[in-house]
């Protein structure tokens, strides 16, 4: 069980778990966990790291999708907003990439889910490992990770 599991656990929080065999050789980690689940890429959220002026950011979009890093500073109130590299991403949020879930991460990060995900009964993002998803209703990822939700996605 991993944190972003057992956090989801503990709160009560209605969800579901589903597991697959990640394939190294996988061009998209958010596209390979769409299609073994057998859901559409829009209701699978990739979790991104990004820094916002001089604070990191957690930024949830569909992984059909790209962050519009403008959005983002915007949403989290700064001038500018940029990815950080993998190994950052991994040193704040405790988990690696490809299996980075926006729960019970090493550092509280602020975050924002895009607004698409309002519209959804049901939403996927990484259970904290490769291979690992959780779906549950956007209010509950928006409660659980004190998100805002916008428009970040293009």
């Amino acid at each position: 069980m991993t944190p972003a599991i057992r956090l989801l656990r503990d709160l009560g929080i209605p969800h579901e778990v589903r597991e697959y065999v990640h394939d190294p050789s996988a061009g998209s980690y958010g596209l390979e966990a769409a299609a073994a689940l057998g859901v559409p890429p829009a209701h699978v959220f990739k979790t991104l790291v990004a820094r916002g002026d001089r604070r990191l950011v957690v930024a949830m979009v569909p992984v059909s999708r790209e962050v519009d890093f403008r959005a983002l500073a915007a949403a989290a109130g700064a001038k500018r907003a940029a990815m950080v590299d993998p190994a950052e991403a991994e040193r704040a949020t405790g988990y690696v990439t490809g299996g980075i879930s926006p729960f019970a991460q090493k550092r509280s990060l602020p975050a924002v889910l895009d607004a698409s995900a309002a519209s959804l009964a049901r939403v996927w993002v990484s259970g904290g490992r490769r291979g690992l998803e959780v779906g549950l209703a956007p209010a509950d990822l928006v409660r659980v990770t004190g998100a805002t939700l916008a428009p970040i996605a293009r």
